[in-house]
């Protein structure tokens, strides 16, 4: 853990991270709540209360006397909540920023693909 955001939320978004770079396919088992405390050093709780988040986004599902598993269609749900996420932090305000200096929205789309190498 490396941040000042509490730790729940990192165990959380670092579940996420492995799920989108498919570490963790769809169906698939995660760590258990005492495997994430002990690798991270943390309290179980805290663990818990990391899975509980993406168990309540519908990101992971509980088999009863078997444990965690990744939800199908998952990585589909965070890849779309990321890139909206991405459009609000990052696309508009540079389309806001772009049109403060007079810029069209064709001449951003070509500074964007010349600083994409295309």
């Amino acid at each position: 853990m490396d941040d000042g955001r509490p730790i729940f939320q990192q165990i959380a978004e670092r579940l996420e991270a492995r799920i989108l770079d498919g570490s963790l396919p769809e169906e698939s088992q995660v760590p258990s709540i005492n495997e994430l405390a002990v690798f991270h050093r943390i309290n179980p709780a805290t663990a818990l209360k990391g899975v509980n988040r993406l168990v309540d986004e519908g990101t992971l599902y509980k088999r009863r006397g078997i444990g965690m598993f990744v939800a199908e269609g998952a990585r589909a749900r965070l890849l779309a909540a990321r890139r909206d996420t991405f459009r609000e932090e990052h696309i508009r305000p540079l389309v806001e920023r772009a049109a403060t200096l007079g810029l069209s929205p064709a001449q951003l789309a070509d500074m964007i693909r010349k600083e994409a190498g295309e």
